[in-house]
């Protein structure tokens, strides 16, 4: 009885506002011949482009010596990280560039912006801060480029106070700039695509938009030479594919299905419109079918090139929801602090680092 009710409500609310009724009959038939695209894809074996992309992410994974996070979100191998120059730190006399972490991330900025990428990173600081001693103070942020700072570097007379200062620089403008698109442009650049199939970009959201795109193309039989189209989550992965989240406070409480929809709606406006703009991508690297578990591969995830294992639904699809089972606030007992806490007030709110808004799957075609 109550589901007749509830369809007869919608039924009406439809039939009310015929504008919001044409536009969701819409929606569901451009998603349904999506799926229908991407389902026939996913059938078939890995390409070879993305067993390259793949095995590419997994190298670069395995030389920059990241972290390993396992399907239940818990991080259970710690390793170098984007600032550090080994992940002991022991400051060798002599120590191999790459096994430096910011060597590393400077090399995936110049895969993206060329051999001198610095006028692209930014440097962040707060006015007085290096001299203040009150915690409660609040401080104005400034920027610069780092750039900037390595001409002003150049006015340093002593060479290896010089390097110093412009390794220096670097380091805190790799901290200071997001690079997990980077790594993901640098990927697939080494994999050997070409410009006019990706952009190699700074921000996920251009390859994610770019993907919709090639959706919406190919329904209408359009050419388009994207290598990658925009899939629901109820798409098997490959490897090679991408596994993309938001990040947007506004979009917090909205399905997968709510943040797809608004991309497509917003593919015919402008660039500075897109409003989906907080995104993170990861390669998918390997697909464990027997194990019902996804491998992935990403950038800037707690300061590294992370590796993660991540669940799959019974039919290979993959789970939006990454719970995990690692206890929570219930299994913890450290005493409250004594005045109250500083930040961080959602401090609980999750255990599992792979419990993400997970909203599109980048199909490699």
């Amino acid at each position: 009885m109550r589901a007749s009710v509830c369809a007869i409500v919608a039924a009406i609310g439809l039939a009310a506002h015929p504008a919001f009724a044409q536009a969701n009959r819409t929606a569901m038939k451009f998603w349904n011949g999506v799926q229908a695209t991407c389902n026939l894809a996913a059938a078939k074996a890995p390409t070879e482009l993305g067993q390259r992309i793949a095995q590419t992410a997994i190298d670069e994974f395995t030389r920059f010596g990241g972290h390993q996070i396992d399907s239940d979100g818990r991080l259970f191998h710690f390793g170098l990280t984007e600032a550090e120059h080994e992940e002991d730190d022991g400051g060798n006399p002599q120590a191999p560039l790459d096994h430096f972490g910011w060597w590393q991330v400077m090399k995936y900025w110049r895969g993206v912006f060329g051999d001198d990428p610095t006028s692209k990173l930014e440097v962040r600081g707060y006015r007085d801060a290096s001299v203040s001693t009150q915690g409660t103070q609040e401080a104005v942020l400034l920027r610069t480029s780092a750039a900037a700072l390595l001409r002003l570097a150049e006015g340093v007379s002593d060479p290896d106070m010089r390097e110093i200062v412009r390794e220096t620089a670097l380091r805190a403008a790799i901290i200071d700039t997001s690079w997990s698109a980077a790594f993901i442009s640098y990927v697939i650049r080494q994999s050997g695509v070409a410009p006019s199939a990706f952009q190699f970009a700074n921000a996920h959201r251009v390859y994610i938009y770019d993907a919709f795109a090639v959706s919406a193309a190919e329904l209408k039989s359009e050419p388009s030479d994207g290598i990658y189209r925009a899939c629901p989550l109820t798409t098997r992965p490959r490897p090679g594919d991408l596994i993309c989240q938001q990040r947007e406070s506004e979009l917090a409480d909205a399905g997968d299905e709510v943040v797809r929809e608004r991309i497509r709606a917003e593919l015919d406006g402008s660039v500075q419109a897109r409003s989906v703009r907080r995104t993170h991508c990861e390669v998918v690297a390997h697909v464990d079918k027997a194990a019902r578990k996804v491998y992935t591969i990403g950038g800037n995830v707690n300061q590294a090139v992370t590796a993660r294992k991540m669940n799959l639904r019974r039919n290979l699809t993959f789970s939006a929801s990454q719970k995990g089972h690692c206890g929570g606030s219930g299994h913890w007992s450290l005493p409250q602090p004594a005045g109250p806490p500083p930040h961080a007030p959602g401090l609980f709110k999750n255990c599992s680092l792979n419990d993400k808004k997970w909203f599109v799957l980048l199909q490699l075609r």
